[in-house]
């Protein structure tokens, strides 16, 4: 983010010099005795506009304490003591105005207000047309530079927001990766069979997740048998069920037979409600005998069930 502007640069961007800040002090002496009227002006103006209940409503004690603020500024603009605090001063305003998302060009309509109700009130003053006129000008310079270093300030309070809320995203990101990926263990159980027993609440996120672990594990193991256990899962609705169907149809096309247990009655009966079609898919109510199957099919299942076997 480029480094705020310093107070030579910025008089010298606007062309302000000495004598200019001491025509804004000379045109203070006849405008600052009527600031609280200015500022009422410039009030009633701003009601005409939605902006207006937007941000004050009727919070009166909100639009009193800002209305005081608004007599300070321009008392201090009018002061024409254009050094850090007074630099420092107009960005405090546009990180404020950046933080509730003032509009720019309700900001912009208002300064342009402001100078209208501040020339008009010139204007009465008696004095010579052409020192009025150099008057003018130089509240006007005077004027710009304050809106440019506001609405600089609004975009990099903007900015910044924006900045920390794509930061705070990718964090929230990084972290349901992380929990998906702790949610979603493929395990190999035995030579030949891989386990994902799922619980909690499934997805379109998470049941991409499980399909893209579940074949990159089959192939990096040659697994013939994937089991998938849904004992844990509250509730399935057509789309994760239809997810759930491709899953194994991907399996089977990688050579691996896909057993998808823990089918509760409720379960079935969604399924059977919503017209799921499963085909050929083997499902068992419990993840023992979705086991038994599994072993049956690596060739394991005689020598496990005879007494006294044991797997070495």
């Amino acid at each position: 983010m480029p480094a705020a502007i310093d107070r030579a640069t910025a008089l010298a961007k606007f062309d302000i010099r000495d004598h200019d800040l001491a025509l804004v002090r000379e045109a203070g002496t006849h405008l600052v005795p009527q600031i609280d009227a200015f500022v009422h002006d410039w009030y009633a103006w701003l009601r005409t506009h939605e902006e207006f209940e937007l941000f004050f409503g009727h919070a009166d004690e909100l639009l009193a304490h800002v209305q005081e603020q608004q007599v300070r500024h321009w008392t201090s603009f009018f002061a024409a003591e254009v050094d850090d605090a007074y630099l420092a001063a107009r960005r405090h305003v546009g990180a404020v105005h950046g933080r509730i998302d003032l509009p720019n060009v309700i900001y912009m309509a208002g300064m342009f207000m402001s100078d209208q109700l501040l020339v008009e009130r010139l204007e009465r003053i008696e004095a010579p047309p052409e020192r009025l006129a150099v008057m003018r000008t130089a509240v006007q310079k005077l004027i710009f530079l304050d809106t440019y270093l506001v609405l600089d300030q609004i975009h990099a309070t903007q900015r910044a927001a924006a900045e920390h809320a794509a930061e705070e995203n990718a964090l929230l990101e990084a972290r349901s990766e992380a929990l998906l990926e702790q949610a979603t263990p493929v395990t190999p159980i035995w030579e030949g069979i891989l386990l994902l027993p799922l619980i909690g609440v499934l997805d379109s996120s998470r049941t991409q997740e499980i399909m893209t672990k579940t074949l990159a594990m089959i192939s990096e193991t040659r697994t013939k048998v994937f089991m998938l256990d849904i004992s844990g899962v509250r509730t399935v609705d057509t789309a994760v069920a239809n997810q759930l169907v491709k899953i194994t149809q991907a399996t089977r096309l990688m050579g691996c037979e896909a057993i998808v247990s823990g089918i509760s009655p409720e379960i079935a009966f969604t399924m059977v409600e919503l017209g799921v079609d499963i085909g050929e898919i083997r499902t068992t109510a419990t993840l023992r005998d979705a086991f038994e199957i599994a072993l049956d099919l690596v060739g394991d299942g005689d020598r496990v069930r005879r007494p006294g076997a044991a797997r070495g």
